[in-house]
């Protein structure tokens, strides 16, 4: 029986080379991405990215809501993996950093799948919730502030179908969750939202020690 792998950079390494390449636009959005103040650290990697797309296309999703759009990476991976008539609404607080990404959504020609929303998220999500109704929302993923997490997971739950996956990203928050000494308020949030998720009764969940920690949430009820 294996215990967990702790990844070395060379691990790393090594699943970066037996992974599918990024492409050309996902690369020059990274490097471009990771130029900006933050932007590696707040940038999902490519192999989330990869993850993402992939679950996009295991669930079949017609319908998918991003809660967090930094420069629209994972949105772009989310967005080619939807059919044709799929759409995917990302919202963000502030235009500033979405402003990056739309160039490269053009340039892959998934422009026309992806609504982006300058609000909070919490006012997306209900509004979403009168404009397409409950149980009609085939996939979420939440990359936002650390303490809405808990408030974004209900509304998602409220827009999720029937079987409807949600994503969470940074639910190990840089190893900080399992540090008793970290007290920060992030390192807390999460905490309380894992808690609150693994004894949630409506659905079932898996946390996956991968990239900041992956968590992925099924809608039981």
């Amino acid at each position: 029986m294996a215990t967990q792998l702790l990844a070395s950079s060379g691990v790393l390494s090594y699943v970066s080379e037996h992974s599918q390449a990024e492409d050309d636009i996902l690369r020059e959005l990274r490097d471009e991405t990771a130029s900006l103040p933050m932007g590696a650290a707040m940038q999902v990697s490519a192999e989330e990215g990869r993850l993402l797309a992939m679950l996009v296309k295991l669930t079949r999703a017609r319908l998918v809501v991003e809660v967090g759009t930094f420069t629209g990476y994972s949105s772009l991976c989310m967005a080619r993996a939807l059919p044709p008539h799929g759409l995917l609404v990302t919202c963000d607080v502030t235009d500033r950093w979405p402003a990056f990404g739309r160039p490269y959504w053009r340039r892959a020609g998934v422009a026309d799948r992806i609504d982006l929303r300058i609000d909070p998220a919490v006012q997306v999500l209900d509004a979403l919730f009168y404009e397409y109704g409950p149980g009609t929302v085939d996939l979420v993923f939440i990359d936002a502030d650390k303490a809405g997490y808990t408030a974004y997971y209900e509304a998602a739950l409220g827009l999720l179908a029937p079987d409807g996956l949600i994503v969470v990203d940074n639910t190990l928050f840089f190893g900080r969750v399992a540090d008793p000494g970290a007290q920060d308020p992030d390192t807390v949030a999460i905490r309380e939202f894992n808690r609150f998720v693994r004894d949630d009764p409506r659905v079932e969940m898996s946390l996956l020690p991968m990239a900041d920690g992956i968590t992925l949430i099924r809608k039981t009820d």
